[in-house]
């Protein structure tokens, strides 16, 4: 079947769906004053999703290393926690609960009670440094921080003005609140904040996108449609050699700070009642292949060079990975070595593999291509979700026509609320008609989004996203350096790594050892370069200042020797 073909199936699969009288049916309705497409049904607040999921009883929802925990005993001491939370912290409606820890129960717990409350979740990175979360702490301004030990000592002996939660120790009290008091239940409206997610600056810091509890349930109804529509493709055109289907389970190995971990493995999966098992510590490709083995699981979202670990890993024939029947990954195109490592590991995902395209600042997924689409355009970021509008403009803001390459722009109920406390940084990223600059590169082909990496600043590391000018800051404040720049560099298992290239201080030649320390105290690992080039003459700038980087990327000149050899 050509993909033409396969196209007009899926869209008459779509149509049923979105249509009138459809589950997922679309209505034109203001969202923060401006028209766009929504869900007509959908829940008006994280609370009920959280109330609803009691409904799947003692089925598995939280799988851990040593813990089982049912979607009605979640219910359970969520509830519990958010009246501890709001009756020995005083929290409410509008107030920040910071958390920083590693993936665990209590992460989970504390996020969902502090939605419930009205409050706004604040998720701390836990690859940070101390420096790192005490901005993202005075940022915030929270009303209490949950925190694991270990994380909490990258800050201790730090003064905080406001009281502190530690994992270990304390949360437990947290779940037995005296007197058996219910939470309360303050109104909460669809555009309220319910989360902040910290995104790596363009310009230096990093700032706090805020997920409104609209923009999160219309994620996931989006996620749900998703699954339906795989489901009703599946079902009209069996495969006679599928294995007998399985009870849905997923493996979630994204740290919870990340949307991909939180809104999709913990919100998501909640509200579709499917179990969720959590990899816990440093990724380790042995032990995902147990737990995969071991709970029998059913589909996994590898990000960053998770995948890439696993099916290059010796012991990859060693374990029975056969349960898999989806796998699913974002941030940029699967190579096509890579897709077809995937398609012979798990071989009964092979129809139901898929791609995605999203960010932080629009709630997570926009665009996915997935199955016969997948394999007629590995290099595609698939075909835009209902509820999104695209366009692709060129500098000056305006349309571009058919395969014209610019900047990518987005529109929907799940465009970010806007930054944490900064109106012009959330101005200059929301333009008129609440249209998301993406600061991505791209063109679309009849319908099919293409993502241009290479046209943009951000460097894409292993699936963290990188921006250089928060480590250009970083180091020229160092007493050698006089001018920074940071680009990327291919690299083939973490898609790129950091290079920075410098201009010295008169008489000094820095150490490019002494360097990543000077980085390593002061941001996450993931941000200190790995490769150092040392110029004589001055960065090149146009005439506003700005470092011409495309005269950069491609290497220096050869009179001027490199830290160390790329």
């Amino acid at each position: 079947m050509s993909l033409e073909e396969h196209l007009a199936f899926h869209r008459g699969v779509e149509a049923e769906l979105l249509g009138a009288g459809g589950p997922f049916e679309l209505a034109t309705e203001p969202v923060l004053g401006i028209p766009m497409e929504v869900f007509r049904e959908r829940f008006p607040s994280l609370r009920q999703v959280l109330d609803q999921s009691a409904a799947f009883g003692d089925r598995e929802y939280i799988v851990t290393d040593d813990r089982r925990i049912g979607f009605a005993e979640h219910r359970r001491l969520v509830a519990a926690l958010a009246t501890s939370l709001h009756e020995r912290f005083g929290v409410g409606p509008g107030d920040r609960v910071a958390i920083l820890a590693a993936n665990c129960p209590e992460w989970i717990l504390t996020w969902w009670a502090a939605v419930s409350l009205g409050a706004v979740a604040v998720a701390l990175n836990g690859w940070w440094v101390g420096d790192e979360i005490l901005f993202a702490l005075e940022d915030s301004d929270p009303k209490l921080l949950v925190g694991d030990a270990k994380r909490l000592a990258r800050i201790a002996g730090r003064r905080l003005a406001l009281p502190v939660v530690e994992i270990e120790s304390d949360f437990d009290a947290l779940l037995r609140p005296p007197g058996g008091a219910s939470p309360p239940e303050p109104p909460i409206a669809e555009d309220d904040p319910a989360c902040i997610l910290y995104t790596s600056g363009t310009t230096g810091r990093p700032k706090g996108a805020v997920n409104s509890h609209r923009n999160i349930v219309a994620l996931n109804r989006l996620h749900t449609f998703h699954g339906l529509r795989l489901l009703k493709i599946a079902l009209a055109r069996p495969d006679p050699d599928a294995p007998p289907p399985l009870e849905p389970c997923t493996l979630v190995s994204a740290p919870l700070f990340h949307l991909s971990g939180l809104y999709t493995g913990a919100v998501t999966l909640l509200a579709s009642g499917v179990k969720t098992v959590w990899n816990q510590g440093r990724f380790d490709p042995v032990r995902v292949m147990q737990l995969i083995e071991r709970e029998r699981v059913t589909s996994w979202g590898p990000m960053g060079t998770m995948a890439h670990r696993v099916l290059h890993h010796p012991d990859l024939g060693r374990y029975d990975l056969s349960s898999m029947r989806q796998v699913g990954s974002g941030g940029s195109p699967i190579g096509l070595d890579l897709l077809e490592r995937m398609r012979e590991a798990f071989p009964h995902a092979r129809s139901q593999m898929g791609l995605g395209y999203g960010l932080t600042e629009a709630t997570g997924m926009a665009t996915i291509n997935f199955g016969a689409e997948l394999e007629a355009r590995p290099d595609s970021v698939g075909r835009v979700m209902p509820t999104f509008a695209s366009e692709i403009r060129d500098p000056d803001g305006k349309p571009l026509s058919e395969g014209a390459e610019g900047e990518i722009h987005l529109r929907g109920p799940m465009v970010m609320s806007g930054y944490w406390r900064r109106p012009e940084a959330t101005a200059e990223a929301v333009g008129p008609g609440r249209w998301l600059r993406t600061g991505d590169w791209g063109r679309l082909e009849d319908g099919f989004l293409y993502v241009n990496s290479r046209k943009r600043d951000l460097i894409l590391r292993g699936g963290e996203n990188v921006y250089p000018a928060e480590i250009e800051n970083c180091l020229e404040t160092h007493p050698e350096v006089a001018e920074a720049a940071v680009v990327g560099v291919e690299h083939a298992e973490l898609g790129q790594e950091v290079k920075a290239i410098l201009v010295a201080r008169p008489g000094h030649r820095p150490d490019p050892d002494t360097l990543s320390r000077f980085v390593g105290e002061r941001l996450a690992y993931f941000k200190v370069p790995s490769h150092w080039q040392l110029r004589e003459a001055p960065l090149p700038r146009n005439a506003a200042g700005k470092v011409m980087k495309h005269l950069l990327s491609d290497g220096a000149p050869d009179s001027e020797a490199p830290f160390v050899e790329d």
